[in-house]
């Protein structure tokens, strides 16, 4: 049988990056030296470079440049995959005998990223793949004036062989500003155009085999697609169920639904743009393929379906064991009182306790709101005993058991969302317990008067370290005047959402015993008036050495546009806030469409306040997720956050929810 292959590689031999190659400085197999003060050649740049630390436009590899002014601004191309970061080169060949001695790290960053009387001016030069263009970039945070950023401009150039093509890129909207001030010599191109000319978006990188389909966005409500499936599409769709891969002309933010989807199942995903009719790729459709998503290029070739077969039994996923629901509890309990923390008990220990009763999107939520500087509404758990009793009670669980024994059930994806969606049907036809109909008025009337709630999810199977499950359940809105019609329905539609035929797949896939989930309900007034809705990590994703920290935000204008499902078209702002830095740079990786052109959703003072929130966030989970649980690995929290207010007032922050983010790929 004949296989295509197809590589797609984004850069070769001496004469990469576009230039005609001049002499190289380093001997041809010659291992990398530490530092070249000339950058000859292509090879000589390949040598030296890495994979910036903070990756936000993909494709890249970048070296570090540093010029000593008190030495006769003599200029360093420091070995980058040696040497991560300025300091540690400065420290070892510039400082003493004959040099003036170089500070420790923090005073290093205090002066020689901010002040005005610096010794070292640095910065780093950058290969964009895509587009094919060389860059000159300094630190977000760095305060270089423009004439430091041009002094450092010339050296450059002067010294390397592509000093021709190079622009200044500013890493930050305070950068951005700034280089406006910048001669004509400096030429400049900004995070969007570079953006722009990028074809290729790794959002989550790793390996997979199955059949190759092309299906358009609009489409998926009508059409099935399944884990064995590799699924290109043309647009970000707000929601899809378990694939072997995702490909989408469309590029995604990191957030994006679909990309935490496939992070929480690690899964491959990336943005390529005109997939849909890309000669290659079509010439694969309906056969079975690899494809490998990897941080600078893909590659997607045939295979057998023996070796498709093989590939699947060995990466099936294993087994999620979800936590025993406590089947004791039955108060509606005030969201502090939801994870008990002291008494010796770990806090990881004592939100799972939490979970067991009140499920995770619950306990997290009563961590935050027990959080100095992180603001949230007022808020009551409702346990997963009532809707046990509810399914119990009308019979659901013995219908579950023989939709669950008939093959066709099984076997057929359509009899499968059918039956489902009888099902879920007929749960909002069912009565609830007169009982805790009334324990339920009882606790609105008391403590929620004249407020309209919202039901949110809050399942032992959704919001885990491990098992994320994002939008797996939804939430809605009911209104106690109408008690019966309204109110109740939005308890019933809630519970309903168990059975969702993409939820039911997901926990399919992880062979997880469906009449093991326990749904408990988060409670609290909704959001009527929202001006800002948003998610946020709070560590960099595009970061893998862990070494220039920043919270990653997309937020849009509060309306129909969800900022994780957004509109065909509608994008949001997507910003890195390097809250710990000095200065606390933005850097805006896209804006919304939905407002004027050169306005941002956040005002500073808001991301401020978001910033704050994000932090304590981070430090406060750290007990359980991070490092000082032991976790040495990538560790952030993934957070959704309103800005609301009532007429005439100031739009005030609330933190909606807090769980462990899944990570950034599987290689």
């Amino acid at each position: 049988m004949n296989k295509a292959l197809i590589v797609i590689t984004l850069v070769a031999g001496c004469s990469g990056g576009g230039e005609v190659p001049q002499k190289c400085e380093i001997t041809a197999g010659a291992a990398a030296p530490d530092y070249l003060q000339k950058m000859g050649c292509y090879d000589d740049f390949r040598a030296l470079a890495s994979e910036p630390l903070d990756a936000t436009i993909p494709g890249a590899r970048s070296v570090k440049v540093v010029l000593d002014q008190f030495d006769k601004d003599a200029l360093y191309f420091q070995n980058s995959v040696k040497f991560k970061i300025h300091h540690t080169f400065a420290d070892k060949y510039l400082s003493g005998p004959a040099h003036p001695l170089v500070p420790m790290l923090a005073e290093f960053n205090r002066t020689q990223y901010t002040s005005a009387e610096r010794r070292f001016l640095l910065g780093a030069i950058t290969y964009y793949e895509g587009p094919k263009v060389w860059a000159l970039e300094i630190a977000p945070y760095d305060t270089a004036s423009p004439a430091m950023i041009a002094k450092l401009y010339e050296a450059v150039k002067k010294a390397s062989y592509f000093g021709g093509q190079m622009f200044f890129h500013p890493t930050s909207q305070t950068i951005e500003e700034s280089s406006k001030m910048l001669s004509g010599a400096v030429r400049i191109k900004t995070t969007a155009e570079l953006f722009a000319q990028i074809d290729y978006q790794p959002l989550n990188t790793g390996t997979a085999i199955g059949q190759l389909r092309f299906v358009r966005s609009a489409d998926l409500a009508t059409t099935y697609v399944g884990f064995r499936d590799i699924v290109v599409m043309d647009a970000s769709p707000g929601d899809i169920s378990v694939t072997a891969a995702i490909i989408t002309e469309e590029f995604q933010t990191p957030l994006s639904h679909i990309n935490v989807l496939a992070q929480n199942r690690g899964t491959p995903n990336m943005g390529l743009r005109k997939a849909m009719t890309n000669p290659a790729l079509r010439a694969l459709e309906g056969k079975w393929c690899q494809l490998s998503v990897g941080p600078f290029e893909y590659t997607i070739k045939e295979v057998s379906m023996a070796e498709a077969d093989a590939f699947w039994e060995k990466h099936k996923p294993v087994p999620v064991i979800l936590p025993e629901l406590d089947t004791k509890v039955t108060d509606l309990r005030n969201i502090e009182d939801v994870v008990v923390e002291g008494n010796g008990v770990k806090m990881r220990d004592a939100i799972l306790a939490g979970v067991r009763g009140y499920g995770a999107k619950a306990a997290g939520y009563s961590v935050i709101a027990k959080t100095e500087g992180v603001p949230t509404r007022k808020a009551f758990a409702i346990p997963a005993t009532y809707y046990l009793q509810f399914m119990e009670a009308n019979g659901f669980f013995a219908r579950v058991d023989t939709l669950l024994a008939d093959p066709e059930f099984k076997d057929k994806a359509a009899v499968r969302d059918t039956k489902l969606r009888e099902l879920r049907t007929d749960m909002l036809r069912a009565p609830v317990d007169p009982a805790f109909s009334a324990l339920l008025k009882a606790k609105i009337s008391a403590d929620y008067p004249n407020q309209t709630m919202r039901f949110r999810s809050s399942t032992n199977a959704e919001d885990l370290d491990g098992f994320p499950c994002a939008g797996c359940y939804d939430s809605h809105t009911g209104d106690p005047v109408d008690w019966d019609g309204d109110l109740l329905m939005a308890v019933k539609q809630t519970w309903a959402t168990v059975w969702k035929y993409r939820t039911f797949e997901e926990r399919s896939y992880h062979s997880i015993d469906h009449k093991k989930v326990g749904m408990a309900l988060l409670v609290h007034h909704n959001f009527p008036m929202e001006e800002a809705n948003g998610v946020a990590v709070t560590s960099n994703p595009f970061d893998q050495a862990g070494l220039e920290p920043g919270f990653y935000i997309n937020v849009q204008m509060g309306g129909d546009a969800e900022v994780v499902k957004p509109p065909p078209g509608v994008t949001s702002d997507e910003f890195l806030y390097q809250f710990s830095y000095p200065g606390q740079p933005i850097i805006y990786l896209s804006h919304s469409s939905l407002i004027p052109a050169g306005t941002t959703v956040l005002t500073r003072e808001q991301i401020f306040q978001l910033g704050t929130a994000l932090d304590a966030i981070h430090k406060r989970f750290s007990p359980a997720f991070g490092p000082e649980a032991g976790n040495t690995g990538w560790y952030a929290m993934d957070i959704e956050f309103k800005f609301d207010g009532d007429p005439g007032e100031t739009p005030k922050l609330y933190v909606k929810q807090a769980r462990p983010y899944p990570g950034r790929g599987t290689e």
